[in-house]
């Protein structure tokens, strides 16, 4: 069986980079895949054949289009195409990304009047928007693997695919790697976080749409609680500067793009993720499998493994008054023993990789027959 698996570079923070990795890593091992990575540049290429297809671009939005379109001339080539890129005339996409106007639509909860008139105006979300809806509804288009329920009902309601063509299959983690055993990489010491202090990681980047703001307005009234937050923003300036103007500054550590993020959450004792919109982020299932309970929203995939004041709390992505007050139960339930770790364990260990690889290449044994 020739599959393709389509995503156009490689950024190693990426959650949607870490799944392709993940996804390829186990694939390639199945004797009956003959699996090739179709991408502009990739890292690690081990175990699998790479097509680089790497059109000149000037912008962001010849970027996408160029890709597409050279991506699209190589399919004919494969009997299985599954792409992570909105691409119409693939056999399977995998909605790694969500629904573009959802995203738009969560997004404008944030952005001014003006800025929400010049992204209506945008040539590149106009792009995309229709890409998205040419790709739903190409006849090639077979099969749409969802990384949560939200993702699965919010494309059967705006583009009409039927049961059959909607597939949940959630992310997969090594739970070997990512364990409660990553206590032992804390970095506490090194960071100056006293080692009775209470500590939320937040992990991800993107500080605006996934909602650092509201994390650092949580832990305003608990002085005992500390924040980590780790990943790449061009505006992080902004927000250290609101942590000062909060009054948190000296409990936040800004650590930037972190090599190991298992120190991360060896360093924590929950995660916070008050995202606007996340289909389903690999730090979530990460941070469950190293027993950390998740403070999350309503509009990230992964609260659909929550169980209210059992492995974490689900509040809307702007309410900080809401997660002040999740801050409190936790810090309620901890003092009266209530053992969020190994909830949180518990739920992530039955989404291993192999049971991934297996829903996998159960799809694809379907679409063949």
């Amino acid at each position: 069986m020739k599959l393709a698996i389509v995503r156009q570079t490689y950024n190693p923070n990426g959650g949607a980079e870490r799944f392709v990795s993940r996804a390829l890593n186990v694939l390639a091992q199945d004797t009956a895949l003959d699996v090739t990575l179709i991408a502009r540049q990739w890292e690690d290429a081990a175990g699998w054949k790479t097509l680089t297809v790497n059109p000149a671009f000037r912008n962001r939005l010849d970027r996408e289009s160029g890709f597409a379109d050279a991506a699209a001339a190589q399919f004919a080539q494969f009997d299985i195409v599954q792409s992570h890129e909105r691409i119409p005339g693939a056999t399977i996409f995998r909605a790694g990304d969500g629904v573009h106007a959802t995203w738009l639509a969560q997004y404008n909860r944030i952005q001014s009047p003006l800025a929400r008139w010049a992204q209506s105006l945008s040539r590149y979300h106009r792009y995309i928007l229709q890409a998205e809806a040419q790709m739903f509804t190409h006849p090639a288009l077979r099969n749409v693997i969802c990384n949560s329920k939200m993702v699965r009902d919010d494309i059967a309601r705006r583009f009409g695919l039927p049961d059959d063509k909607l597939t949940v299959i959630y992310n997969g983690v090594d739970t070997a790697h990512f364990s409660p055993e990553v206590r032992s990489l804390s970095q506490r010491d090194a960071l100056g976080i006293p080692q009775a202090a209470l500590v939320l990681a937040y992990v991800g980047s993107g500080f605006s749409r996934k909602g650092v703001a509201t994390a650092l307005r949580a832990i305003v009234p608990h002085p005992d609680v500390w924040l980590l937050i780790a990943g790449r923003d061009k505006h992080a300036r902004k927000f250290e500067k609101l942590a000062q103007t909060l009054g948190v500054a000296s409990r936040v550590r800004f650590l930037g793009p972190v090599a190991d993020v298992r120190q991360v959450y060896g360093t924590a004792d929950a995660l916070i993720l008050p995202t606007l919109y996340d289909p389903f982020p690999n730090v979530c299932v990460e941070a469950l499998a190293c027993g950390l309970p998740l403070l999350t929203s309503h509009g990230c995939g992964a609260a659909e493994w929550i169980e209210e004041g059992v492995n974490g709390w689900v509040r809307d992505a702007l309410d900080s008054d809401g997660y002040q007050q999740v801050i409190s139960l936790w810090l309620q339930g901890r003092e009266q023993g209530v053992d969020y770790s190994a909830a949180a364990r518990a739920t992530a260990e039955p989404y291993t990789l192999e049971r991934m690889a297996k829903e996998l290449q159960a799809l694809y044994r379907d679409l063949l027959r």
